[in-house]
């Protein structure tokens, strides 16, 4: 994980990253990344920056999600003097919510192709105006290009990655402000010749069997220990299901096998050839497709060194919402 943190923080010093915290939900991973230089923090729920702020990590705190729970963002508001934060809205629903709950600083969250949160491109200029008459400061743009992640080819993702930051540079000159905020681990090194002045990636910390087919510098270093609980003629089961694994991505992988299926509290696999088929009782490590949900299932993560020793536990304390 730390080399993984050093590849990152090579390419993006400081505040050049804003690591995404939904990645691994726990303040003892985005402590390490503050050793790495980075103070700022992307969360995307109240719970990660209110976890954040109780456990002493990150100055610079961005909601990068709407939301428009009265408790939640008074919750937020109350947190202000201790740190910096920041709310994502994209309407006048969203900035109407945060102006109530008494919230100082917003950005504007801006829609760049993916057809989920944020507002046209066109629309942001009046909605930072908007902010502005309310006496709530206006701290630039964000936008997510989530649905050009996973593009395979190097050239036509680029291309694709810099026609939506050209959206957003157009909203970042109607709105104004010192942040344009972007990017993820599929598209980290993407963004030169663009306006974008930090980058969101999470997933880089950790990784997961999706972004690892991309080839880039961060490796897996995160894992579900699971144990064998039977061995059936050619097949094996472990004690690790959907109820321990994000599964959006699809059915996870353990080397050197093939996975058949996933169930509730069980995964069904055999081994490849050449590789012996485990016992009854041996252990096993089960790569997520999709990290963050995976992180997001369970309450601690045993840290371990290269050689496998335990060196002591992390908890998941920024889950819920």
């Amino acid at each position: 994980m730390r080399r993984n943190l050093d590849a990152m923080a090579t390419v993006h010093p400081g505040h050049r990253l804003r690591p995404h915290v939904k990645a691994h939900k726990s303040s003892g991973i985005a402590a390490e990344q503050v050793l790495k230089g980075h103070n700022s923090f992307t969360c995307a729920t109240p719970r990660e920056i209110l976890g954040l702020v109780k456990a002493g990590v990150g100055n610079d705190l961005l909601l990068a999600n709407e939301t428009v729970d009265p408790q939640r963002l008074a919750a937020l508001a109350a947190a202000q003097d201790d740190a910096l934060i920041t709310v994502a809205v994209d309407s006048r629903d969203t900035l109407d919510a945060a102006d109530r709950a008494g919230i100082r600083n917003v950005l504007i969250d801006v829609n760049v192709g993916l057809p989920r949160c944020g507002i046209a491109p066109q629309d942001a200029g009046w909605l930072a105006d908007s902010a502005r008459v309310r006496g709530i400061t206006v701290r630039g743009v964000m936008g997510y290009e989530g649905h050009l992640m996973m593009v395979a080819d190097r050239d036509e993702k680029k291309r694709k990655v810099h026609e939506s930051m050209a959206l957003l540079a157009a909203a970042h000159a109607d709105v104004g402000g010192d942040i344009v905020s972007a990017g993820g681990t599929g598209t980290y090194d993407m963004f030169a010749g663009t306006t974008v002045n930090e980058v969101q990636a999470g997933s880089y910390a950790l990784m997961d069997t999706q972004y690892g087919q991309l080839g880039s510098p961060f490796a897996q270093a995160m894992w579900v220990v699971g144990t064998v609980i039977s061995a059936n003629g050619s097949w094996s089961v472990c004690d690790v299901g959907l109820k321990s694994l994000g599964m959006d991505h699809g059915n996870p992988s353990i080397d050197g096998h093939s996975v058949w299926f996933c169930s509730d509290e069980h995964i069904t696999f055999s081994p490849n050839e050449g590789t012996p088929q485990p016992k009854v009782g041996e252990r096993v490590f089960v790569t997520p497709a999709h990290i963050d949900p995976t992180m997001a299932m369970h309450d601690v993560a045993y840290v371990a060194d290269t050689y496998g020793n335990v060196l002591g536990t992390w908890p998941i304390d920024l889950r819920g919402w």
